[in-house]
Parts: structure tokens; sequence; C-alpha cells
């Protein structure tokens, strides 16, 4: 169970402090349960109510400063993901921002980076579609990791650029160009 003042992941939400766990009565007969008061760090004046025992499925805890540097170093090694159907290309957005996992954010971000890339050599824009995922897929990243490491959100791109960058310098950097450049 996590305490109030913890700091959660929810997923499609994103970040989020634990501002009260609650007893109240629920949706089905009146049955007493117990839900996590959610505020979201991204509009503080939302209530979000999760109930405590439905929490592994929608709620983890934010990675600690171990984790989320060993997140930024594993970010070369990250696949983007592959769509071979154009009409699958927004659900697989979906279910990546849905799982609350760094990894799957990053790989999506690699995904249309890449994409992005490909259309603009073709003269071709990026679709809204791709830019408001990308967008909410770096927000989701950024702001975890920042929390995680005590640095500010809009550090962020720069530090995972400059720390793929030594990984390379260093030979330790083995995979795919880093996304952020």
């Amino acid at each position: 169970m996590y305490q109030i003042g913890e700091y959660v992941v929810k997923s499609n939400t994103g970040i989020c402090r634990v501002g009260d766990i609650l007893s109240m009565a629920g949706f089905s007969r009146g049955k007493e349960r117990l839900y996590y008061l959610l505020i979201p760090c991204a509009d503080e004046k939302a209530k979000i109510y999760v109930p405590t025992d439905q929490q592994p499925a929608t709620l983890r805890k934010v990675l600690d400063r171990d984790q989320a540097w060993a997140a930024i170093h594993r970010i070369p090694q990250i696949a983007p993901v592959r769509i071979e159907n154009e009409k699958q290309r927004e659900e697989r957005y979906k279910e990546a921002l849905r799982s609350s996992d760094p990894e799957q954010w990053v790989s999506i971000i690699k995904t249309m980076y890449l994409r992005k890339q490909k259309r603009s050599a073709q003269g071709k824009k990026s679709t809204a579609m791709d830019d408001h995922y990308f967008k909410l897929a770096e927000e989701y990243l950024y702001s975890e990791l920042a929390l995680a490491i005590g640095r500010d959100k809009s550090e962020m791109r720069d530090l995972i650029a400059d720390t793929v960058r030594k990984q390379e310098a260093d030979g330790e950097w083995m995979s795919e160009r880093n996304v952020s450049q």
C-alpha cells in the first residue's frame, strides 16, 4: 500500500502525489472500500480516486534515483516499436502510454522520431497524431526521470542526449542513435 505523500505513476495520467487514503462507500452495494486520493502533478486542482485494491493494475511507484539513471543508460538499447499495420499505430501508442513503463515510452518516442525523420525526408510533415503521442510520451518520461533524479523536467532532453553521447564515446553505446538529438 502506498503512503500519503508518496509519488506514483498512474496510467494515462502521469505522476501523482498520494494526497490521502479514504474509506468511502463503493459503487457496488454500498460496501466500504479504501481509496487513494491522487493529486496529479500536472494539475494540482484535480482529484482522482483509485481503489487501493485495484492499484497494481493502474498505479506504480515512481522510479527511484538509481532506477532512473539505469533507465537513462538503457535508452540506446531500447528498440523502436514495429508497427506493421498503419491502422494499429494509434492503438500501439495508447498501449505504450497506458503501460506506465518508461521503456515503452522510450520505444514509442524512438518510433515517432524515426517516422518523423522519414516523413521529412519525403517532404511530408509529421502527423498530428504522432505529434500528440510524442508529446505525451515525452511528458511522462521526462517528468518521472526529473522527479527521480532531482532535476528540472526542461533539462531532461539534453541530459539524456549527453548521457548517450558519453556512452558512445566510452564505447558503451551499441544501438540506434538517441532520439532526443
